[in-house]
């Protein structure tokens, strides 16, 4: 709720005019950028738990996050095809998210506007914000109901990028203790391609 809450006071703000023209002019978004693809690097290179999982990291581990990466894009596009404002590129940025969508949302915002347009990228990146919201709040709220319906993989799959961190004491609880090095291994991976297949759609 605050990170909505956050959006709606930007959003207000930008509408009423009431911060300076030079905030939205002068390239801030970039640097903000800049400073969370330096926290991200940050969080995950500090993570106590990354030695442990390069060191055990095996191909079969990596077959989840490559799952989750290619069911994603693979239902985006299915998507895009219902939808005729967007393209399947542009759609596919806003998959590419995997429910990270603070580094989705900026990406889409600052990437995307030379190849769309200041309007239609910010637009984008609207719909990207509350895509991934919804993304992480789906798996928080169904998390039982998918292990039960399919299998402990499901709320891992489903989580994307969140379930090293956001997501992770829900697939705990329900999927089983012994999933844990799965999921922060799959959301340290899907986390990983975030800042590369977003940028790439952008540019199609």
């Amino acid at each position: 709720m605050i990170i909505v809450g956050a959006f709606i006071v930007g959003g207000v703000a930008g509408w009423l005019g009431v911060l300076p023209e030079s905030i939205t002019s002068s390239g801030l978004s970039l640097w903000v950028l800049f400073v969370l693809m330096f926290q991200v690097g940050l969080g995950i290179g500090s993570d106590e738990r990354l030695r442990d999982i390069i060191r055990t990291l095996s191909p079969r581990m990596l077959l989840v996050p490559c799952a989750t990466i290619i069911g994603t894009l693979a239902a985006s596009a299915v998507v895009s095809l219902l939808l005729a404002r967007w393209s399947t590129p542009q759609v596919l940025a806003v998959g590419s998210g995997f429910g990270y969508y603070s580094l989705s949302s900026i990406l889409i915002a600052s990437v995307g506007e030379a190849s769309m347009g200041a309007q239609v990228a910010a637009e984008l990146a609207t719909i990207a914000l509350m895509a991934n919201i919804f993304r992480e709040i789906l798996t928080l709220l169904f998390a039982p109901l998918m292990v039960r319906w399919f299998s402990p993989l499901a709320p891992i799959c489903a989580g994307g990028a969140t379930t090293m961190d956001t997501t992770l004491p829900v697939i705990t609880r329900f999927s089983g203790k012994e999933w844990v090095f799965v999921s922060i291994a799959h959301g340290v991976v899907v986390d990983f391609s975030v800042p590369f297949l977003v940028p790439f759609f952008c540019s199609l």
